[in-house]
């Protein structure tokens, strides 16, 4: 079955040029111009991606990516910034958006980034249909990650997590004492090569540290590595 995916821009011809290469590609694709009519469309359709602008009329995008979060919308998100906007940037991460991308962007690479996260989410389906016959839970410290509910508990309180923050615990716990560099993260939770930029592993990393550990100052599960990136162990470890 077709993936739908919506758009959310201001810009028509923007709008019109992401429709018709998506639409090539095999997509259905639908528009809104402002957060407003955004928000109503997702109500409504329910769509398999969102294509986010953040400079948007009426409803600005961060608030529209709040607001689905909110909802606890497990939809995956790629956010459209201006190059020198990082503020925003890094925002737009910390609400739960899964990608970004800067403008001016090159129609092909939104393409490969739309594809990647579409193969992401199958990779994450198939695993877990396999793991239903295996083990549905993972223990780590007062840490419990049920792979078959795709749920994250600490001491039984359940714990809200995007899909990114969970596929990177998911990672994490799976190479549990192993360092892992950003690089390697890059490319294993968000199967595309970002280039050396390693904010996006960073600001999750902290995102998810706020959420999982008693103290995100002080971490008991998520250890920085100096130097090479980040390992997750459990406080019994140290």
């Amino acid at each position: 079955m077709a993936k739908k995916i919506l758009v959310v821009e201001d810009e028509p011809s923007i709008v019109k040029l992401i429709e018709f290469n998506l639409t090539k590609e095999g997509f259905i694709v639908d528009s809104a111009l402002d957060g407003d009519i955004a928000l109503q469309k997702i109500k409504v359709e329910m769509p398999d991606l969102i294509v986010l602008d953040l400079m948007l009329p009426r409803i600005d995008g961060l608030e529209v990516c709040r607001r689905i979060r909110t909802e606890k919308e497990h939809i995956p998100i790629l956010m459209l910034t201006a190059k020198s906007d990082e503020f925003n940037k890094v925002l737009g991460l910390e609400l739960g958006a899964d990608d970004y991308m800067t403008k001016p962007f090159s129609i092909r690479e939104l393409t490969a980034r739309v594809k990647a996260i579409f193969r992401r989410m199958e990779a994450i389906r198939r695993s877990d249909e396999e793991e239903k016959s295996v083990d549905k839970s993972i223990q780590i410290g007062d840490i419990l990650i049920d792979t078959d509910g795709y749920e994250v508990s600490r001491n039984g309180e359940l714990i809200d997590l995007t899909p990114k923050e969970f596929e990177l615990l998911m990672y994490l716990a799976n190479h549990r004492g192993k360092v892992l560099s950003r690089d390697q993260l890059l490319n294993a939770v968000w199967n595309y090569d970002f280039v050396g930029d390693s904010r996006i592993v960073d600001v999750h990393v902290s995102h998810l540290r706020d959420k999982i550990e008693p103290d995100s100052k002080k971490p008991l599960y998520i250890k920085t590595v100096r130097g090479v990136g980040y390992k997750l162990e459990s406080k019994e470890e140290k």
